[in-house]
């Protein structure tokens, strides 16, 4: 080590202070800094697969194409929503982003169980019936089961006030469907299924905005056809 020269670099050298030489007259090697790791935005993902998760629900809680058995949305809540939403939020926990974080895992966790109430296994339906027929209990318990939901989502709508407007259009969208559907389990009233799922279709359009604004970069397509963000957060 004796004959080595300093090593520094070029941003350590403009502070004006040069560590003395391990040797005695070594000269001052200067090395070039490491360039910044950069990482891709996870946000349109999750955008995308909370947006796809409400636009099957949605389809079928409107009776599209005559579907109404809602198994269908297993598939996309669990292996789409559910697993990717959750990548997601752990993906901004690294970034440093606390509300995506938040807001995407909590999100997977919600793909996760509302698949989880059409697998037999788990026996959710079995619970709530009597002699093998679904009683009123299950309705009201869903009714509960997407309240809570509502709840949630709102504190997450007033907590994006200074995000960007598709995340609170989205998030909007979605309180109002959730509220609909879920007063409709108590109250059955068509009108309140026909407005659960149409705001649910409303706030598909804004995930996928959101989603697009943020992967339809320069890189990727052409100008004409990119979407601005709409960012609402102001300068201070």
């Amino acid at each position: 080590m004796s004959g080595s020269p300093t090593m520094m670099t070029k941003e350590e050298s403009g502070n004006g202070y040069y560590p003395e030489p391990l040797h005695r007259g070594a000269p001052i090697q200067y090395v070039q800094a490491p360039p910044p790791r950069v990482y891709a935005d996870p946000a349109p993902l999750g955008m995308l697969a909370y947006g796809t998760v409400f636009l099957c629900s949605s389809l079928v809680t409107l009776g599209a194409g005559g579907v109404t058995t809602p198994n269908i949305i297993l598939v996309f809540a669990i292996f789409y929503g559910g697993i990717f939403q959750s990548l997601v939020g752990m993906w901004e926990i690294f970034l440093g982003n606390t509300f995506a974080a938040t807001v995407f895992a909590t999100y997977g966790g919600f793909n996760f169980t509302y698949g989880s109430l059409y697998l037999p296994q788990i026996g959710l339906a079995s619970a709530y019936s009597v002699n093998g027929v679904v009683t009123e209990e299950f309705t009201h318990a869903i009714g509960i089961y997407l309240a809570i939901w509502c709840l949630i989502t709102g504190l997450f709508c007033i907590g994006a006030l200074r995000t960007t407007g598709p995340i609170v259009f989205t998030l909007g969208s979605t309180v109002i469907a959730l509220a609909c559907l879920s007063a409709n389990c108590f109250h059955p009233n068509p009108h309140l299924n026909t407005a659960g799922g149409a705001m649910g279709l409303v706030a598909t359009c804004g995930a996928y905005y959101g989603a697009l604004s943020g992967f339809w970069s320069k890189d990727a397509t052409f100008q004409v056809i990119r979407l601005p963000p709409v960012i609402l957060a102001s300068s201070v």
